[in-house]
């Protein structure tokens, strides 16, 4: 049987939260432990079902791992003798094609299944392939495999455009990225992420000796270096964590504290909280990276305002907070509007939200959400990371009991949430579920 959570919806949450290390900043990030044989240290690593998985690839292609009574995760590559990620491991998360340029890189040769990952609409990896190509590597698809070589002498540095249909690709510019470290001359790619994990991934490939420049603009230059070394680096807070507990302690009408907050990478999400009612306050004047803010309803709040969200690229508001900001959008006074620009298919939550009363109107890549005056707990089914977020979330606020089923979506992105929920007061377990 499936983990389930058991939420008594109602108790306003109070206490202090402090945010993890940031998953999709990590898992890219342990990637980069292929492009040297020297140590690399990792601090702040969340212990997640995605971050376990990685390291059970890496440690099939030779990469061996161990944790420190402090937390820190050590790296290091030993057999350089196998390039192939099997999709035994791979179909379990998107995640695990960052191995590709890596490899590509280090060992001039890589074969990577096609991953899987969360059932949020198509996701090609054909932007991935198009760079690599662009730095000279041959590329062909073989029994469900990317088979990918490099030129005799290695990769050499190309410009490299990354745009595709909905904006451009964060673990694409991170496979890209991290092969042209070790690739001859210079690579620009253009129309790069932006994404603040973007930037954490730089940060670690300079530490290691890399030569980037612009990472977190559209256009990053890449030098080649002959080769890198080993490095400790502390990942970045996790932006997407740290939204969800704001909305954990807004939508319950709560009063909670979090520490090592991203507050600079969260404009987007704090401009529509606070256009929500919101109050979010920095308290002291710490690093805005790993900020300590408070987050409570404004005074006289009793429901959160409508509001309209469009899902964007960095440093617009990320699609990964979408189902969250709808289920406070749930119990707005009015209507709200959801557009989703990045994975228009993403809106699989909204049927399992209306199941707990919330009105919810859907066309194409655009949901109108009616505020009710409360929401019923109820049973409810997970389909994926975020929208399990967004049902807990939901779970957290509604009259009753709400059983929200298949959390293993939950465990691959937010680490112990029952208890770590449970400690500022709310009522949560978990069960064994359907």
């Amino acid at each position: 049987m499936m983990d389930a959570f058991r939420i008594d919806g109602g108790t306003p949450l109070t206490g202090e939260l402090r945010v993890h290390g940031s998953k999709n900043a990590a898992l890219p990030m342990l990637a980069l432990a292929l492009l040297t044989d020297q140590p690399l240290v990792l601090n702040d690593v969340p212990a997640l079902a995605d971050i376990e998985n990685m390291l059970k690839l890496l440690a099939e292609l030779g990469c061996v791992s161990s944790r420190d009574v402090a937390g820190g995760l050590t790296l290091h590559t030993t057999d350089a003798s196998e390039s192939h990620a099997r999709y035994e491991i791979v179909r379990t998360m998107r995640a695990s094609i960052c191995t590709l340029g890596p490899l590509l890189a280090a060992r001039g040769r890589a074969r990577v299944s096609l991953p899987g990952g969360c059932a949020i609409g198509e996701r090609p990896v054909d932007l991935h392939l198009t760079g690599l190509r662009a730095l000279g590597a041959h590329i062909e698809l073989d029994a469900g495999d990317i088979v990918a070589t490099a030129p005799r002498g290695g990769l050499v540095g190309s410009t490299v455009f990354l745009g595709g249909a909905f904006g451009s690709t964060v673990l694409g510019t991170a496979n890209v990225m991290s092969a042209a470290t070790l690739a001859r001359g210079t690579t620009v790619i253009e129309s790069a992420a932006c994404e603040p994990e973007i930037v954490d991934v730089a940060r670690a490939l300079t530490a290691m000796g890399a030569k980037i420049e612009g990472a977190g603009s559209p256009r990053v230059t890449i030098h080649g270096v002959e080769s890198l070394s080993g490095a400790t680096h502390t990942v970045m807070p996790d932006r997407i964590e740290a939204g969800t507990l704001m909305i954990a302690g807004a939508i319950t009408r709560g009063n909670i504290t979090l520490s090592n907050c991203p507050l600079d990478a969260l404009m987007a999400a704090t401009d529509r909280l606070q256009a929500a009612g919101v109050s979010v306050e920095q308290v002291g004047n710490d690093d805005p990276w790993r900020a300590r803010c408070t987050v409570s309803m404004k005074a006289g709040k009793d429901r959160p305002d409508p509001i309209q969200i469009t899902t964007q690229p960095h440093p617009g508001f990320p699609t990964d907070l979408q189902a969250q900001f709808m289920s406070l959008a749930c119990l707005a006074r009015g209507n709200s509007v959801v557009t989703e620009k990045i994975f228009p298919e993403r809106f699989l939550h909204a049927a399992e939200l209306s199941r707990m009363g919330a009105q919810i109107a859907r066309q194409a890549g655009t949901a109108v959400i009616s505020g009710v005056d409360r929401l019923i707990g109820a049973r409810v089914m997970a389909s994926d990371l975020r929208a399990s977020a967004g049902l807990v979330l939901a779970g957290l606020a509604a009259e009753g009991t709400t059983v929200v089923n298949r959390v293993y979506h939950l465990d691959r992105g937010y680490e112990s949430l029952e208890t770590r929920l449970a400690s500022v007061g709310a009522r949560i377990e978990r069960v064994k579920g359907e």
